[in-house]
């Protein structure tokens, strides 16, 4: 009981205004000069008269409140048998009306006293109790340390001239070797004692004196020597080299020929008969009797026979020559080929045009083999021989 009442009759202030030496801050909180003058600014007292009240309250909020140092956050909680929202918890911590509450906060997140946040789906509300500019300093960096410098005397020296200038002090010694002096002894330079032995040591024979010249002649490169190994490197580096190339060079041609071979060659001539064909075909030489015919058996109608236009020598000439660039690539005759330009098999040529470019064909393979005959060295009074497939 005597105990009780000792603690209520102690003083809640002491009546002194500094600290002793053994004492320290706790329960302790700073306030910045800059905030103090805004808050009781007449600015503020406009805005609402409890303006330092709302902000002493935020910063004396109890420790559940505090999220970290300098944020506070109300996330609403349960009280009772009611769900306290966390505005409500920070009206009921402030102690002014909603009102009031809604414009000091306002006022002061404007101003960056505090800043305000309030989020959706349970995240509540943060304060951030912000610091003023003016009361934020800078330490300067650490650096490099710089010895004060001090002047030098010019006053006359305090030690004799003739004594040695530095001695033996307790100082950590550079020698490791404590066990030598490496000091010359005062009366001079100790004399070195010689073991005279009475049987001379073994002479080293010729050939392991040629064997060691020998050795050391290998080890000591001259500068010529390297000169002439450095030219014969790069000398066998160069063939390499060349070599590599020229086998890489006819790799590649040999892909390159290849490729025309298989590729390149049967595409060229699968578009140059196509193109030849889609020229008959636009000049009307190929496909008007045939597409008519059809026509005319599908309606069952008798139509007259259409005019047929005599190809000229110049056409006569180039249907010879699609005929010979069937033969050489897809191995197909000329009496195939003319058929179906025939107008039996749906073409344009009659009988004696189809003459004219089989006699013009024949001739052109004929000139061919006796070009190619010539080439390979036989004789020429032999008759060249017409393929079987013309006929």
């Amino acid at each position: 009981m005597a105990a009780a009442t000792a603690r209520r009759e102690e003083p809640a202030f002491v009546r002194r205004t500094t600290l002793g030496a053994d004492e320290y801050h706790k329960n302790f909180r700073k306030m910045d000069c800059e905030t103090i003058s805004r808050l009781t600014s007449d600015e503020a007292g406009r805005v609402t008269s409890q303006m330092c009240k709302v902000y002493l309250s935020l910063l004396n909020a109890p420790a559940g409140c505090w999220e970290r140092e300098g944020v506070l956050r109300f996330a609403g909680e349960e009280r009772g048998d009611r769900w306290t929202t966390a505005w409500e918890q920070l009206v009921a911590l402030v102690g002014v009306a909603s009102a009031t509450a809604r414009k000091a906060l306002k006022w002061m997140h404007e101003e960056g006293i505090v800043g305000y946040f309030a989020g959706k789906n349970g995240v509540g509300i943060r304060i951030f109790m912000n610091r003023a500019a003016s009361s934020i300093g800078r330490r300067p960096a650490h650096g490099q340390k710089n010895l004060r410098l001090v002047p030098a005397s010019a006053e006359a020296p305090r030690a004799s001239a003739d004594d040695m200038p530095f001695k033996d002090s307790f100082a950590d010694l550079e020698i490791l070797e404590t066990d030598l002096n490496p000091r010359a002894p005062k009366s001079g330079a100790e004399e070195i004692k010689v073991l005279k032995s009475s049987t001379p040591p073994p002479r080293p024979s010729p050939g392991s004196l040629q064997r060691g010249k020998t050795e050391t002649a290998e080890r000591v490169v001259s500068p010529s020597a390297a000169g002439e190994l450095t030219e014969m490197l790069l000398a066998r580096l160069d063939s390499a080299l060349r070599i590599a190339a020229s086998q890489a060079a006819a790799r590649e041609h040999e892909r390159t020929r290849e490729w025309l071979e298989n590729r390149g060659l049967p595409k060229a001539a699968r578009v140059a008969q196509r193109e030849a064909f889609n020229v008959l075909r636009q000049q009307g030489l190929i496909g008007a009797d045939a597409r008519t015919r059809a026509r005319g058996e599908i309606g069952r109608r008798q139509c007259e026979p259409a005019e047929v236009c005599r190809p000229s020598s110049e056409e006569i000439r180039e249907l010879a020559e699609a005929c010979v660039a069937m033969l050489e690539v897809h191995g197909q005759a000329v009496g195939v080929t003319l058929d179906r330009l025939s107008a039996e098999g749906g073409g344009h040529l009659c009988a004696e045009d189809a003459d004219r470019v089989r006699s013009l064909a024949e001739e052109m393979l004929g000139h061919a083999s006796a070009t190619s005959a010539k080439s390979s060295g036989t004789s020429n009074s032999a008759p060249a021989r017409v393929p079987r497939e013309i006929q």
